[in-house]
């Protein structure tokens, strides 16, 4: 079943830019677009690049849950790079009591809740996550660094959509909703390779 915030963005014939609904109505997102775009790039809704998945904490008072091999991530654990290692684990009677999914290696994680909000990573293990850590595993037309890197790029907005209450936190739906400009896959591996030889000569 089509999840109703799914969406198809287009280019009119006036130039303008439309996005279609599930529903079947559609409206002009001008004024919403944050730049322009090369004509061989779209626009479209981070929720159809890829499946977002959030976690869960199991209870703590039950530590046979905690005693297990399955890596269980926290937003802690997300330095803005590959992950490689995560302290805490959970066992099978975790994974299957709990709304965790194993995410595999290669999705991008994001941080939603408190001061972490927007912090990012890269699994180079499978892990699940805890509910504060929103995990993408992204569609074979996608780089996942390229996602990394605009998401980055993208921090200082997702800290303003969390911001507001008494505990700073940005939805899954907030983050599913954020408009993504994805160019050809050639064209993002470029992108990503342009990026890290900048970063390696800071």
């Amino acid at each position: 079943k089509p999840d109703k915030n799914e969406s198809y963005i287009y280019r009119g014939s006036d130039n303008s830019y439309y996005e279609k609904f599930a529903d079947g109505t559609e409206k002009c997102i001008d004024e919403a677009l944050p730049f322009e775009i090369p004509d061989n790039w779209t626009w479209c809704r981070l929720i159809n690049i890829g499946s977002w998945s959030a976690g869960a904490t199991p209870p703590r008072g039950e530590l046979q849950l905690y005693k297990g091999s399955i890596p269980w991530l926290k937003t802690g654990d997300l330095k803005d790079s590959y992950i490689v290692s995560i302290p805490e684990s959970i066992s099978d009677e975790a994974f299957n009591k709990c709304s965790v999914r194993l995410n595999p290696i290669g999705s991008v994680l994001m941080a939603m809740y408190g001061a972490t909000i927007g912090k990012l990573g890269i699994l180079s293990i499978p892990a699940t996550t805890n509910q504060a850590c929103c995990a993408c595993i992204v569609c074979d037309s996608l780089d996942n660094q390229y996602l990394f890197y605009y998401l980055m790029s993208q921090r200082d907005n997702f800290i303003r959509l969390g911001a507001g209450g008494a505990q700073p936190n940005i939805s899954k739906e907030k983050i599913t909703n954020y408009l993504f400009p994805l160019p050809p896959l050639n064209e993002q591996r470029s992108i990503v390779q342009t990026l890290k030889s900048i970063i390696n000569r800071m």
